[in-house]
């Protein structure tokens, strides 16, 4: 009996109903259900379903395509009584190329070709908010960075999401408030490339729905409201080969931990299209909080664009903290990992070493550093992204559609902007901004 068969045979009792789900080009999950007896269809032959409605994907003159579900995802919703599974989408009998796991999964696959898995922990932080009208909100709590108890109104609601994460196959590992007021952060163990993808999509919708049913509103959103600390979603990243770690090195880091960190560091500007694909992005990344802007590296330094955590043996990695939690995480971690490989294969040296505070240092030192900045908006992203092939390549099949759907995404941004009068350079939060992606 294979596995889709048993599964549906052990609950007999359980899901009458089967979550088919996947993301769009801007990682928002999307998706059907199909009656459970349908389980063993889904993953054999696929549910077809019209793909010219979901943003980033097929043009309406040739728009089927299927679903296939991948049974090593399937988990159960306790609070609904259904399953989900996530899966691959194929069109004409072959995978499809704008599928972003997909992308993800050929990414691994160049990796692997190269003797390398990689594992990646991410840290998506989040805000807790009750509505008062259509963009007014009531701030829950006034806790600030792991304050407790009278200042931490929302610590049961952490609490109630880390006891759910484990039916789906995450591991909680740290409960905080955040710099924020209303501001959260649990942390949950590290995995393969693909499983970690899968899981911060996973993450996202259990603390939507907890929150939902408490009567709150979670946002993912990377900067929603002016003034306050902006969402990031630091990645701490690993390269193994042969069952060890190879970032470690005799002292420190090793050599192609170094390599790694210089094509990051290469292709820093492009990734940023990927990494931070918002207009609200480019609010959070501005000097003056903990988010990065400035291209440079350092060993504990948390003011550098990749800094390398006081761990070595097993645990020896690179954090890299501009990503914020509105990316595309098979999209993102495809590119970052591309990047990486480049600089890996090129044995690039990387530059722009920095031990101080990077916001302390004036224009003329970070110059002779060699330390430049990220891109200042999306506009400005999406060109460095034309011009950078190994990120293009990076995102294969799904380049064409992300650029296309961003280009005119940052187009409609600047018309709103003209048409109320506000300055192209604003960083107020816009109600444009919180229509598209308060629900990221």
């Amino acid at each position: 009996m294979n596995e889709s068969v048993s599964i549906v045979n052990s609950r007999a009792k359980g899901p009458r109903f089967l979550q088919l789900v996947f993301v769009d080009i801007n990682g928002v999950p999307k998706g059907m259900e199909i009656p459970i007896e349908r389980y063993e269809e889904a993953v054999e032959d696929g549910i077809a379903f019209d793909g010219s409605s979901i943003p980033g994907f097929q043009g309406i003159e040739d728009s089927d395509l299927i679903f296939k579900a991948d049974p090593s995802t399937y988990a159960e919703v306790p609070w609904e009584g259904i399953a989900r599974a996530y899966g691959h989408i194929y069109k004409d009998g072959k995978p499809y190329g704008a599928d972003p796991r997909g992308v993800l999964k050929n990414a691994v696959k160049k990796l692997e070709k190269e003797g390398f898995k990689a594992y990646i922990g991410p840290e998506p932080e989040f805000y807790i908010f009750k509505k008062n009208g259509t963009w007014e909100f009531h701030i829950p709590d006034s806790g600030g960075y792991f304050d407790l108890v009278t200042l931490d109104k929302a610590r049961e609601l952490r609490r109630e999401i880390a006891l759910y994460m484990p039916s789906f196959g995450l591991v909680p590992e740290v409960l905080h408030h955040e710099v924020g007021k209303a501001q959260h952060e649990i942390d949950f163990r590290y995995d393969e490339a693909l499983k970690t993808a899968d899981n911060i999509v996973s993450f996202k919708y259990i603390v939507k729905a907890i929150a939902e049913m408490r009567g709150l509103y979670a946002t993912f959103m990377p900067k929603p409201l002016y003034g306050f600390p902006g969402n990031g979603m630091h990645l701490h990243i690993s390269l193994w080969k042969d069952g060890e770690n190879a970032f470690i090195g005799k002292g420190e880091l090793s050599e192609t931990a170094l390599y790694f960190i210089a094509g990051i560091l290469k292709h820093a500007k492009a990734l940023a299209a990927i990494t931070n694909p918002t207009v609200n992005s480019y609010k959070r990344l501005v000097p003056g909080y903990e988010a990065p802007v400035y291209i440079s590296w350092g060993y504990r330094n948390r003011s550098a664009l990749i800094r390398v955590p006081a761990f070595w043996g097993k645990g020896a990695r690179i954090e890299y903290r501009c990503p914020d939690p509105s990316a595309n995480p098979y999209l993102a971690f495809s590119a970052i990992l591309m990047a990486g490989l480049d600089g890996i294969k090129r044995k690039l040296e990387p530059s722009s070493y920095v031990e101080t505070n990077v916001y302390e240092m004036n224009d003329e030192d970070r110059s002779k550093a060699g330390i430049e900045t990220l891109p200042g908006s999306l506009g400005e992203a999406l060109e460095e992204l034309k011009k950078d092939k190994v990120v293009r390549d990076a995102l294969g099949d799904a380049y064409k559609n992300f650029i296309t759907y961003k280009e005119r995404e940052w187009e409609e941004y600047v018309s709103y902007l003209e048409a109320k009068e506000l300055p192209p350079d604003t960083k107020k939060v816009t109600e444009w901004e919180l229509e598209r992606y308060f629900y990221v």
